[in-house]
């Protein structure tokens, strides 16, 4: 079957079930319940047109050109489509149980918007020409705006706002880039951009255009502040497509711009990229160790795993542009298969902090404690993507990495003297990350799943339901096959960077093992690796077996006691006092981080009713918003002037 059809399948299964929730919305309780079943088929026909295209290597271009047909499915569009069906579906499954939380508090239309918004990105990614593209951006833009303001409180709204305002400075940035772009093909198809290539700096200009405005989308460091507002107020369910899925929707874009439609010509582009995945990286991991609300952190790795893409991506573009096929392939190969993989653990790890939240009603770490005896389905779970986003192995973060970390050894050893400098400089900035990762994620789990309850309500929690242990059972599930599973895995994912460049297959795994296009310069078997962790852990299952009758009899039970003193609950390890050393020793970071963006500075104050900012404009609002959105979408096929 065309995956195209497949696709129209998993949109009309997101439509069905908006639908359904807009009937039930008088009896929520049975309809957002079936309609979370259909978005979760959604999402399997997503994932299926996605698979087949990228096995079967399937590209409707000639198709899509000869018939001028607005869509076209290629490898990388069918990658992103995979990444937001997963997600989506993970997501659908998870709302059955969550949105019992919103029976009565008009659960029914964040659900529409929920299944808008999943719809709108599916076919946003395989826009084929400038006007579809647009319009769905701005779909999947309204969407996502609605459904932060969707609690109607005054800090959503105002989070919301920032957030609009933000992206929509993004969009006109791009739509900027698009307009460079269409005019000098005098078409707004893309496959006409790839055949009409640009002058030298027309090129650099498009390409800073569309960095800025899909680095905002992407919430890359500096870019970012919108995303650290909107992600924790959202419905779990929803932000986690926020924070997971949305944001790659900026990183499709400079792979788009960058390498397809430019050709990734000039070499300082790829080394600003490096280093802005490197800043990025490094600043959002430092930023997340400081945070106690959980939501807020995870917000911020968001940034760290987006950097850890660039730098990928900017290595691709080095190769590209001083002629290194090899190295080329290596950084894409890895930026993409973490981006996937990004998606898998930090939608197990957003829809797990949900369910604390769930059941706490409270995102600071510091009154939880304990939650791995009273949720333990959950805790194996989380404890699983913490692993991942901590890149330890045999977990897909771990794996990514790896090529990432073998392109930039690749990277150092061929070329420049400047590649010779950014190669361990992006070295260096990994390792850093991957380090401080493991802090963050010892703090988090050690202070929300271990020890004892912090309060009365940590300790009465309970298991969340069937629905939302299933749904972050799967994607665990998903990042050990991800991981172990990388030898039958990778291989995709070289041909989706071999497409992507236009080269030949090139082999990057043989047997249980993968290496870096080039078999003496490293390798990796994350099956043998599995294995000898089993047998590890079975040496201690094995003396605890053994010896526990003797030992049980010699356990001494009683209340702890510290230095001379009794016991007291606030010598508990802290989430403060853990990363108290780091925020001394990186002072200068912390304590000169901006408090408000500009948004907030200079354009919130004009559009609130009062002076104390405790009430907006609804009417400026609601203006500014109508002619920002109608702009967008009817720039290009009415006022750009551009002949096509």
């Amino acid at each position: 079957m065309n995956p195209l059809v497949l696709v129209l399948f998993a949109v009309i299964s997101y439509g069905v079930a908006a639908l359904i929730s807009w009937l039930g919305r008088k009896d929520e309780r049975d309809s957002l319940r079936l309609a979370g079943v259909i978005s979760a088929f959604g999402g399997v026909f997503g994932v299926l047109a996605g698979v087949s295209t990228i096995v079967g290597h399937y590209d409707s271009a000639d198709f899509a050109l000869a018939t001028r047909c607005v869509v076209n499915m290629d490898m990388l569009s069918a990658l992103m489509v995979v990444v937001i069906s997963i997600v989506t579906m993970a997501a659908s499954i998870y709302s059955i149980n969550y949105l019992k939380e919103y029976l009565g508090k008009s659960g029914w239309k964040i659900n529409i918007l929920f299944n808008i918004f999943a719809a709108a990105m599916t076919v946003l990614v395989i826009s084929a020409n400038v006007i579809t593209f647009m319009v769905f951006m701005e779909v999947v833009s309204i969407a996502s705006w609605l459904i932060v303001i969707s609690d109607g409180s005054l800090a959503s709204r105002k989070a919301g706002l920032n957030y609009f305002i933000v992206d929509h400075i993004a969009s006109f940035l791009i739509m900027a880039a698009f307009l460079i772009l269409s005019i000098n093909a005098h078409s707004y198809d893309f496959s006409a951009f790839t055949t009409t290539p640009l002058s030298a700096g027309f090129a650099s200009l498009t390409f800073l255009l569309a960095l800025v405005g899909f680095g905002i989308k992407s919430a890359g460091v500096g870019l970012h502040g919108w995303l650290i507002k909107a992600y924790p107020i959202s419905p779990s369910y929803c932000s986690t497509l926020i924070s997971c899925v949305m944001v790659k929707i900026g990183i499709y874009g400079i792979l788009k711009f960058s390498i397809i439609f430019l050709g990734a010509t000039q070499l300082w582009w790829g080394f600003l990229i490096l280093i802005f995945g490197a800043v990025s990286s490094v600043l959002g991991v430092m930023y997340a160790l400081a945070e106690h609300d959980i939501k807020r952190l995870l917000a911020y790795h968001t940034i760290e795993n987006i950097g850890i893409i660039l730098i990928g991506v900017g290595v691709s573009m080095i190769g590209i542009a001083s002629h290194h096929p090899v190295l080329a392939l290596l950084g894409l190969l890895g930026g993409l298969y973490h981006l996937l993989n990004h998606a898998i653990f930090k939608g197990l790890l957003c829809l797990g902090s949900g369910s604390i939240v769930y059941r706490m009603h409270t995102k600071d770490m510091d009154k939880m404690g304990g939650l791995g005896k009273t949720m333990p389905k959950t805790a194996i779970a989380f404890l699983i993507g913490t692993l991942a986003i901590c890149a330890l192995p045999p977990f897909n973060g771990f794996v990514s990495e790896w090529f990432i970390y073998q392109s930039l050894f690749s990277m150092g050893k061929v070329g420049t003297a400047a590649n010779m400098l950014f190669g361990p400089f992006g070295m260096v900035m990994l390792a850093l990350t991957g380090a401080l990762a493991c802090m963050c994620f010892v703090k988090v789990y050690g202070i929300c799943f271990t020890g004892a309850p912090k309060t009365e309500q940590a300790a009465n929690t309970r298991e969340v339901g069937a629905g939302m242990t299933t749904a972050t059972t799967m994607l665990a599930i998903l990042c050990i096959v991800l991981g172990v599973g990388s030898p039958w895995i990778a291989p995709y994912f070289s041909d989706i960077a071999s497409s992507i460049l236009h080269l030949g297959p090139v082999p990057v795994a043989t047997g249980s093992a993968v290496y870096p296009a080039v078999a003496d310069q490293a390798i990796l078997s994350t099956p043998v690796i599995a294995i000898m962790l089993a047998l590890l852990a079975l040496v201690p299952a094995l003396l605890l077996y053994v010896f526990r009758q003797r030992r049980l009899v010699r356990r001494q039970q009683g209340d702890p006691w510290a230095c001379g003193y009794q016991y007291e609950q606030r010598m508990t390890v802290s989430a403060e006092g853990i990363t108290r050393p780091m925020r001394h020793m990186f002072s200068l970071i912390y304590d000169n981080r901006p408090k408000q963006s500009l948004i907030d500075r200079h354009v919130l104050p004009h559009l609130f009713a009062v002076a104390d900012g405790s009430q907006l404009n609804g009417r400026k609002v609601c203006i500014m918003c109508c002619a920002a959105a109608l702009f967008v979408v009817l720039f290009f096929p009415f006022i750009s002037g551009v002949s096509c």
